[in-house]
C-alpha cells in the first residue's frame, strides 16, 4: 500500500487546508495512506515583526521546501498567495485545486464598509496592498500592522487597548475555518483586489518523483490554473514578490481569461489598474501583457518608493 507524507505549517488554517487535500487525494485514491507533518515555518515563528521586515519572499514555505527535498515528506500544500513565482530547485508545483472565493473582507465591529468609518480611524494589516487600497479609498484613515492566526486578530480587533477599529482578512481562510460572522463583510472585488493566487492551494512535489506526481496531478483543476497563472505572471512581470503592493484577479468563462490587475504606491496616492482577456491557453502571455502596460505607465517607480 502506497504511504504519502503531506508537509503542513502548525497553523490551524494550514492544516485544515492540508487535511482538504488529503480528502481529495483519498476520494481519488481509496487505497492510499497519508500522513500529515507538521512543520515550523520562520514565518509561523517571527509573529511580532511586519512581514515586509522580515523578508516576504519564501517566509512560510521555506523549510516545507526544505523537508520536500530531504524526503521528509512527499508533497507540500501551500496557499498559493505565499509561494514565490519562481519554481524552487528540484520543486514543481504539481497541482493546483479549484479555488475558494477570492474576495478581502472587511471586519469591524464600527462600520460595515471602509467608506463608513469614522474619520482617522485604524486598520489593521499587515499587507502592502491592502494597506494600499484602503489609503487610495480613505486617506484619512490609519494603517497599524497585525499579525497572528485569524483568532489571534479577531481577539486583537476585540481588545479595546489595541485601539484597532477594523481588520482586513481573507474570505477564503475564514470560510475554510468556518467562521460566519455578522461583522464581516466581503470588499467588491471591483474595487478592491486580492493578492495574485489568493485563495488557490498549491500542492508541491518533487520534479524527480514521477510517482507521487501520477497520484496528485488528479487535484489539479484547469480554469483556476489558468486564473493563477495569468495573476502570477502579471506579478512576475513587474519583478516582485508576494509583500509588494499589487492586486490581481483573473476569471475563466467559457474558455476565456479576464485579467484585472493593480500596482500602487504604499500610501496608496497613485493607484495603476489595468485589464485583459485572452484565451485560456495564453494566460500568462496575459499576464506579462498587462504587467508591461503598468511598468510603461511608471509602477517601477511605485514600486520602489
Amino acid at each position: 500500500m502506497k504511504t504519502l507524507i503531506i508537509g503542513s505549517r502548525r497553523s490551524q488554517l494550514a492544516q485544515i487546508q492540508s487535511h482538504l487535500i488529503r480528502r481529495q487525494l483519498l476520494d481519488a485514491w481509496p487505497d492510499l495512506q497519508i500522513k500529515i507533518e507538521l512543520i515550523d515555518t520562520q514565518g509561523d515563528l517571527n509573529r511580532k515583526d511586519p512581514l515586509p521586515a522580515i523578508g516576504g519572499k519564501g517566509l512560510f514555505t521555506i523549510e516545507l521546501e526544505e523537508a520536500l527535498r530531504r524526503r521528509k515528506i512527499d508533497l507540500a500544500v501551500h496557499s498559493l498567495k505565499d509561494l514565490p513565482i519562481e519554481d524552487s530547485a528540484g520543486l514543481t508545483v504539481v497541482a493546483i485545486s479549484q479555488r475558494a472565493p477570492t474576495a478581502d473582507v472587511f471586519v469591524s465591529r464600527v462600520a460595515s464598509r471602509i467608506e463608513d468609518l469614522p474619520q482617522g480611524a485604524v486598520v489593521g494589516t499587515s499587507s502592502l496592498r491592502r494597506a494600499a487600497q484602503v489609503l487610495a479609498l480613505r486617506p484619512d484613515l490609519s494603517i497599524k500592522d497585525i499579525r497572528g492566526n485569524v483568532d489571534t486578530r479577531l481577539r486583537k480587533l476585540d481588545d479595546p487597548v489595541l485601539g484597532y477599529d477594523a481588520i482586513l482578512l481573507a474570505q477564503a481562510g475564514l470560510r475554510r475555518l468556518g467562521y460566519q460572522l455578522d461583522y464581516a463583510h466581503p470588499i467588491a472585488e471591483s474595487t478592491f483586489l486580492p493578492a495574485p493566487g489568493q485563495g488557490a492551494l498549491a500542492v508541491q512535489g518533487r520534479a524527480d518523483d514521477p510517482d507521487t506526481t501520477a497520484y496528485l496531478q488528479i487535484l489539479d483543476d484547469a480554469d483556476t490554473r489558468a486564473a493563477v497563472t495569468a495573476e502570477r505572471a502579471f506579478l512576475g512581470g513587474l519583478g516582485g514578490g508576494c509583500s509588494l503592493p499589487v492586486g490581481a484577479l483573473a476569471t475563466v468563462n467559457d474558455g476565456q481569461l479576464f485579467l484585472k490587475a493593480m500596482v500602487a504606491d504604499p500610501g496608496g496616492k497613485r493607484v495603476i489598474t489595468v485589464a485583459g482577456e485572452s484565451t485560456r491557453d495564453r494566460a500568462e502571455e496575459l499576464g506579462q501583457q498587462l504587467a508591461e502596460q503598468c511598468l510603461d505607465q511608471g509602477a517601477e517607480a511605485l514600486l520602489h518608493i
